[in-house]
């Protein structure tokens, strides 16, 4: 692993040969174009030998235009070395001098003291080189040079750069690197093994799916760079600091995050086929997992895991549960279990907890008192599970304590007996419920349920709408799940102004956000207008009303497309207030058509028929009526005497201006125009 700072060197000093003969070398040049080493490559070579002023010495300089180590992944260094050599009586060898390193990746040895001793009678080459603070220490057996002791200290990370980008495309920012080591530099790459610590360490990769940030840590590893892939194995503590993992963000606590791992690594990814993760008091992880080279996760397998909350989704769980959920979420108790997730697939999982809470930051979103578990595979079948709650809350929709009962079979995960659940002092009868996690998203689930005495005031007083009298009920024959679009299939009926309202083809996105869209079809029959203008405190209108609303969307309650037609064919009454509000809310004049001394007469008038269509698009809402000249489009046609006619004058009214016109006329005053 630490290669980079005893493999220059050494090959720096396997010239040490041409220094034995050193009084028939004094004074003399030596020039290479190329000298070639075990593992190395040295271009443009120039060595000087210059007695010194002891007789014993010889002052020795040696450039080299261009080092390549392709093991290190070391291309075009430039290579400097000066010093004074000596031998004492008892035939040492002893170098003083310095050694300059011009393109090594994070500038490793760019101006650093160096000595060295060789020592034939004890088959030993020790160098030590200083750069500032930082120490490195090797030492080689003569007749084995490729085995060497090295001591790191206080080096920088960076300089690891070289050897590191022949495994992976991550670069290494910052951090600190205390070692000692065993390397062996063979042709076929480098082994090493020792004990490590690291501070502060920055790195990242070019997508920024894998990035470190402060991490400080211990440990052992050893290392096996003589096969493809390479083998890391790894055994020690980190804390500090953040790591991130493709959506996964790790706060690392101050105390030891336990981490034993086994891996083959190449640059094109790697595979852990043995990870062991203790976080104490957050977070207990056994398994293995495999990632590309863009850091996409190709394979996780977690045999066991342990989460304890709060600290495991303080630590662990953002951002992506935030983005799988809600943003901040408040989560206590504890959660277990196993999963199997390969190729974009779930393959199988095993979920369990005594005491659960998951709240989000608004309230809207609350799961109290979760207990029980679900145990599901694709292959295999399970034995049933049982998995139940105190209280959920879905945007403000509260269900009450239940208990539902699992089996995994055929690779769906399925009810075992019919759920009911108390909602706005109706039921929801949950008679089939199957979710295949395997499958393509459009036939994940399938579902069928029966709505029954769903209360209208209740239902409309939880969303903040204008209560009126009325049950809902109907039947969910099927659902299709794709993405975050839940599209239901069946119909539902509301039962109101002794009439109905029948939705169908009924879908929502983002049903747990800020702003989620509901989409659907409404066919309305025979509403009783009496009472549903007096509701809406619009003015009286009597008679029946039919008519459909098609592609109506809503985004956060309000509605965004439409395309509505109301029709009352059967005629009734009609008010002055009424007909004057219906008259200026689509841009005409009050009671058109009728003279100040008749109005004063008469308060309610005979219709023959009444009509309304419009469509709402890009926010501006298109009207017409029964039918249309010059003077606009007939909503009301009136029937007897005195006769009145309603017209609308704008056929394209902006939404908002349409909107405010019906609150102001819901105030109890006529529309403002």
């Amino acid at each position: 692993m630490f290669r980079p700072f005893s493999r220059p060197l050494l090959c720096l000093f396997a010239l040490y040969g041409l220094l034995w003969a050193m009084p028939s070398w004094a004074d003399t040049v030596v020039v290479a174009k190329r000298i070639d080493l075990p593992g190395a490559s040295l271009q443009d070579v120039r060595a000087q030998l210059v007695p010194g002023t002891d007789p014993s010495s010889v002052k020795v300089s040696l450039h080299a235009g261009k080092a390549d180590i392709p093991a290190l992944g070391w291309r075009r260094v430039g290579l400097t070395l000066e010093g004074s050599l000596r031998r004492d009586v008892q035939m040492r060898w002893f170098f003083d001098g310095t050694v300059q390193l011009a393109g090594a990746p994070g500038g490793a040895l760019g101006n650093a003291t160096v000595n060295l001793v060789v020592d034939a009678s004890a088959n030993t080459l020790e160098i030590n080189a200083v750069q500032g603070g930082i120490r490195i220490g090797a030492a080689f057996p003569l007749d084995q040079p490729s085995h060497a002791q090295v001591n790191l200290r206080n080096l920088p990370a960076g300089w690891l750069q070289g050897m590191l980008g022949t495994l992976w495309a991550g670069h290494i920012t910052g951090g600190k690197l205390d070692a000692d080591l065993a390397v062996d530099a063979r042709n076929e790459g480098l082994q090493s093994s020792g004990d490590f610590t690291v501070a502060d360490l920055k790195y990242a990769t070019p997508t920024g799916s894998l990035v470190g940030d402060g991490v400080a840590g211990h440990g052992r590893f050893a290392f096996d760079g003589t096969s493809r892939p390479a083998q890391l194995a790894l055994n020690g503590g980190l804390h500090g600091g953040v790591l991130q993992f493709g959506s996964v963000l790790a706060r690392l606590p101050a105390h030891d995050v336990v981490l034993d791992v086994g891996a083959d690594m190449q640059h094109s990814g790697f595979d852990i086929n043995h990870l062991h993760v203790d976080d104490a008091d957050a977070l207990q992880v056994d398994g293995t997992l495999s990632v590309d080279a863009k850091g996409n996760l190709q394979k996780l397998k977690l045999d066991h895991f342990q989460a304890h909350f709060p600290a495991a989704y303080d630590r662990y769980g953002q951002p992506w549960l935030d983005t799988m959920a809600a943003p901040n979420l408040h989560i206590a108790g504890q959660l277990d279990g196993h999963l199997d997730y390969a190729a974009d697939t779930w393959r199988s999982f095993a979920f369990h907890t005594d005491g659960l809470d998951i709240a989000d930051s608004t309230g809207q979103m609350q799961a109290n008192g979760l207990h029980g578990g679900v145990d599901w595979s694709a292959q295999a079948d399970k034995a049933p599970t049982v998995f139940g709650w105190n209280q959920l809350v879905l945007r403000r929709v509260a269900v009450p304590a239940a208990q539902s009962h699992w089996r995994s079979h055929d690779g769906g995960l399925e009810l075992q007996s019919p759920l009911d659940v108390p909602i706005w002092k109706g039921q929801v009868h949950v008679t089939s419920l199957e979710w295949l996690p395997a499958a393509v998203k459009a036939q994940r689930l399938s579902l069928a349920a029966n709505v029954v005495g769903v209360d209208m005031p209740t239902l409309n007083q939880t969303f903040g709408w204008t209560p009126f009298a009325g049950t809902m009920s109907g039947a969910i024959t099927g659902m299709q799940w794709t993405g975050d679009r839940y599209a239901l299939e069946g119909e539902l009926t509301i039962k109101a102004f002794d009439g109905s309202a029948v939705l169908t083809h009924l879908a929502t996105q983002q049903p747990l956000s800020d702003n989620p869209v509901v989409i659907g079809d409404i066919t309305l029959h025979q509403l009783d207008l009496a009472p549903l203008t007096d509701t809406f405190n619009f003015g009286s209108i009597n008679g029946r009303m039919d008519g459909s609303i098609d592609g109506l969307r809503l985004v956060g309650g309000n509605p965004v497309a439409f395309k509505a037609s109301l029709l009352a064919q059967n005629g009734g009454r009609i008010s002055l207030r009424a007909a004057n509000n219906l008259s200026i809310v689509t841009g005409g004049s009050p009671a058109s058509g009728l003279q100040g001394a008749v109005l004063k007469l008469f308060k309610t008038f005979n219709y023959k028929q009444m009509a309304l269509n419009g469509s709402l698009q890009d926010g501006v809402c298109n009207l017409s009526g029964l039918d249309r000249d010059a003077s606009g489009y007939t909503i009301v046609e009136g029937s007897g005497l005195p006769s009145m006619r309603v017209v609308g004058e704008q056929s394209r009214i902006d939404w908002p201006v349409l909107v405010h016109r019906l609150k102001t006329a819901a105030q109890g005053s006529v529309a403002e125009r």
